[in-house]
């Protein structure tokens, strides 16, 4: 009898990358995807907790499937990612949720498949948050579902303990993988026809930091020799560990995107050492000035937060200054989101959400003039985008260029995974309309 499975992401592109080891482990158990979630055998939660509304939205959909619960007894749910992590709710979530099946956490995803055969054993619930000592899974096998792009972690967990973060907590201090079993990875996917490598890190400027491994920028150089025709991209990089020679390696190598996600959180110096970010805003506005130097067409996006505590309209200003001196091409803009257990949570001066609601505004007002202004220069240029899907609604083909601009587009035959000319007609925020040429 077939058995299905369906999950559940929140989060960033780890998370999406995770969720795809995940469908790998329960693919590897004879389990087959479905859409339908009152279909599945097992449902699986892949959680985030870096915000409070992501951790509220993950409890609201796991108490929805209390009465599927009761409708089909002899369906498995399980919840891991970083929420279980945190100190404390693993057990919360067992009480809130009895009928929850299985809870591990993000140090031991690769046991998730022993996991499931225990609980098809047995009747009580299986709990598992162990402490991985640091392991590194090599023997993963993802059910990949993004072609024609591909991520490939290069690290695992953080060391820069940022005050507002939660992520060195839930997913433990910093690990590089060994740089032969990245480039084989890597040389496998480029070998089955992926098109777009995104190397994925808390912080991918720091690989091999504090072992006999290779920098970043000579692992990106040694990728990017690779046979084959494919983008090289990555995140997320600190501006800290942003170096000239990083720089150098972008501009030389021509599969390497010419595209950085460098976040810089505020403008303000005050802000910025609260946060404990290890850099001030001249710091960050020098390491742009490299950037440029070496690749002036380069593509810079970010993330911002404001209502940090503490934050005066003086530090705000000075974060839309920067904004502005940066010209971002986009950015992500947030407003700031307490996470017990970081340092930040106990700081006194917290800003009241309708200053934050207020600021959160402005910024976005500042940054969508920015995309804009930048999608505007595309018009009437040819631009090269790989395909990566077909959206129905709009009814056509859709893809980004090496910038990280969307483009759509009419075709008559299937373009998905293909390089293609666009002549952009129109730009429209973020997006962009072309005529395939």
């Amino acid at each position: 009898m077939q058995k299905f499975f369906h999950i559940v992401t929140y989060g960033c592109q780890m998370n999406v990358h995770e969720s795809e080891k995940i469908a790998g482990i329960l693919a590897e158990l004879g389990y087959v995807s479905c859409e339908d979630i009152s279909k599945a055998d097992i449902v699986v939660f892949n959680t985030c907790c870096i915000r409070e509304n992501a951790e509220n939205h993950a409890f609201g959909n796991i108490g929805m499937l209390k009465k599927l619960k009761a409708e089909k007894r002899g369906i498995i749910i399980a919840v891991g990612g970083c929420l279980p992590q945190q100190m404390g709710k693993a057990a919360n979530l067992h009480e809130k949720f009895p009928y929850v099946d299985i809870i591990f956490g993000t140090h031991n995803l690769h046991k998730l498949k022993d996991y499931v055969l225990l609980k098809e054993k047995q009747k009580k619930a299986v709990i598992n948050i162990e402490d991985d000592n640091g392991i590194i899974c090599e023997d993963d096998k993802p059910f990949r579902t993004s072609y024609p792009n591909a991520w490939v972690n290069i690290t695992y967990g953080c060391n820069n303990f940022c005050s507002y973060c939660i992520v060195p907590y839930v997913r433990g201090r910093e690990r590089s993988r060994k740089s032969e079993n990245i480039i084989n990875e890597v040389k496998e996917l480029v070998g089955k026809g992926y098109k777009e490598i995104t190397l994925l890190g808390q912080n991918v400027n720091s690989y091999g930091n504090g072992t006999d491994e290779i920098s970043f920028p000579r692992l990106l150089e040694k990728i990017a020799n690779i046979d084959g025709r494919f983008r090289l991209r990555f995140m997320t990089s600190h501006p800290k560990d942003f170096s000239e020679q990083l720089a150098k390696v972008m501009a030389d190598n021509p599969k390497i995107c010419h595209c950085l996600h460098l976040p810089v959180q505020s403008g303000s110096d005050v802000i910025l050492k609260a946060m404990n970010r290890k850099y001030t805003s001249a710091d960050y506005l020098e390491k742009i000035e490299i950037l440029k130097k070496y690749v002036p067409d380069c593509a810079v996006t970010t993330d911002l937060i404001v209502g940090f505590p503490g934050e005066t309209k003086e530090d705000f200003e000075a974060t839309l200054n920067l904004v502005k001196k940066v010209d971002y091409s986009s950015a992500f803009t947030f407003v700031y989101s307490k996470r017990d257990g970081t340092v930040a949570a106990k700081m006194p001066n917290q800003i009241p959400e309708e200053v934050s609601k207020q600021r959160i505004m402005e910024l976005v007002e500042l940054v969508n003039s920015l995309t804009r202004k930048h999608s505007q220069h595309y018009v009437g240029k040819v631009v090269e985008i790989l395909c990566e899907g077909y959206d129905e609604k709009k009814g056509l083909y859709l893809g980004r260029d090496e910038y990280g601009r969307m483009g759509y587009f009419e075709s008559e035959t299937d373009a998905i995974g293909q390089f293609v000319n666009l002549k952009i007609q129109k730009a429209n925020g973020v997006s962009l309309m072309g005529e395939r040429v």
